[in-house]
């Protein structure tokens, strides 16, 4: 048994270190395609269309207005309206967009209120009532959360100066508090996993599969004709990953999806191990029901585990302590070119020693991923199958 188990867990390891391999790899090629983009840019004119910006809101976090503010900053050369969409008008939110509107008159904010339910997502269904009240032929939806740089929509909205692109979308980072009771374990663990888990694997994936196919949720960023030419949001209002399946859709109407240079950041509220296990297997459970046969593969990358086991199995034989150190040396180095490099996540620096915890955590939350069909959104159970979601009890 000891020895099957040293054989399965040394393909395993050296199977995550040929993706952490693939993960660098990934990471220069973005660099580089992102440096030549920029670079063509610097020699045109950007292409800089009217668009308005969709943010479904509800209640208030702790770095919302922050985020908020940031989108009425933007040096662009375009028009943008920001229409923000409440479940109601007694939601808290509703105060701090008054509060956006006092304090950035010559930006173009309006409220709407969606008082229809129309589908188990709240987030699609409020989208949906307010896209009729979009004036600009491009949407942009993103989340409440976000934090923009003023070049945003600029860097953004200039990949749409290709006709055969349908939408772009951005990778990101996550912000914990700097110090304080806020800045838990488990909101460290949650950035970290964000910098040195998630982005490496959306920068290998495009890098296998030849181009990004997929939306992240932190930018969605699309022309109507293409959104109209997808089906619309209509099939999305059950949908729990809609930001994937949102891609997936425009694709399949003949447009090209691209993964721009800017990086936007997204709050990590002070999680309790509850509320981190809550995300962390929604999270994992959403990848799973989306993109099956990669998520299969995904318990490979979290090598420094097989490794680990890999050593005991072999009774602590002095090739498996290589083995093990090369694998520490890969995962660190995919989390300095990713997380620090490609991202400009300086926390990384700060918790990379917490990466060994994080990969343990990992592998533990993808194997329960498959336990179950059932996640926790926003305080509400739903049971996840092939993209749609119903509430239990």
């Amino acid at each position: 048994m000891a020895t099957a188990v040293e054989i399965v867990t040394t393909l395993l390891t050296v199977g995550g270190m040929v993706y952490m391999l693939l993960a660098l790899w990934g990471a220069r090629d973005f660099t580089h395609t992102c440096r030549r983009f920029a670079a063509a840019q610097a020699n045109a004119p950007g292409f800089a269309p009217d668009v308005t910006i969709l943010k479904p809101v509800k209640g208030v976090d702790a770095r919302m207005y922050a985020g908020l503010a940031s989108h009425c900053r933007q040096q662009y050369a375009g028009r943008f309206e920001i229409l923000f969409g409440v479940s109601s008008a007694d939601d808290p939110a509703v105060e701090e967009i008054s509060r956006l509107q006092r304090e950035f008159p010559k930006c173009d904010i309006r409220l709407i209120v969606c008082l229809q339910r129309l589908g188990t997502s709240g987030k699609v269904s409020n989208l949906l009532q307010m896209l009729p009240e979009a004036k600009y032929p491009y949407i942009l939806i993103n989340d409440s959360d976000i934090r923009v740089s003023p070049r945003y929509l600029t860097r953004v909205m200039a990949y749409f100066g290709n006709p055969k692109v349908g939408m772009v979308t951005a990778l990101f980072l996550g912000r914990t508090a700097t110090q304080g009771p806020a800045l838990t374990l488990w909101a460290r663990l949650e950035t970290l996993a964000i910098s040195t888990d998630f982005a490496p694997g959306v920068l290998a994936a495009r890098r296998l599969e030849g181009g990004v196919h997929f939306g992240l949720g932190a930018t969605l960023a699309m022309s109507r004709e293409a959104l109209t030419r997808a089906g619309g949001l209509e099939p999305l209002v059950d949908s729990l990953a809609d930001d994937n399946e949102m891609g997936l859709r425009i694709e399949r109407a003949g447009y090209r999806i691209e993964l721009c240079g800017e990086v936007v950041e997204t709050t990590v509220p002070a999680y309790c191990v509850r509320d981190f296990c809550e995300h962390q297997i929604r999270w994992a459970r959403t990848l799973r029901d989306a993109r099956r046969w990669g998520y299969l593969g995904l318990g490979v990358t979290y090598c420094i585990p097989w490794a680990v086991l890999n050593c005991v199995a072999s009774g602590f034989a002095l090739w498996s302590f290589s083995l093990l150190s090369l694998v520490v040396l890969a995962r660190v180095a995919v989390a300095l070119s990713v997380g620090v490099g490609v991202l400009g996540d300086d926390q990384v620096l700060r918790d990379i020693w917490l990466l060994p915890l994080r990969d343990f955590i990992g592998v533990g939350f993808w194997a329960w991923s498959f336990a179950s069909d059932t996640v926790v959104w926003r305080g509400e159970r739903f049971r996840l199958h092939n993209g749609k979601i119903s509430r239990v009890g």
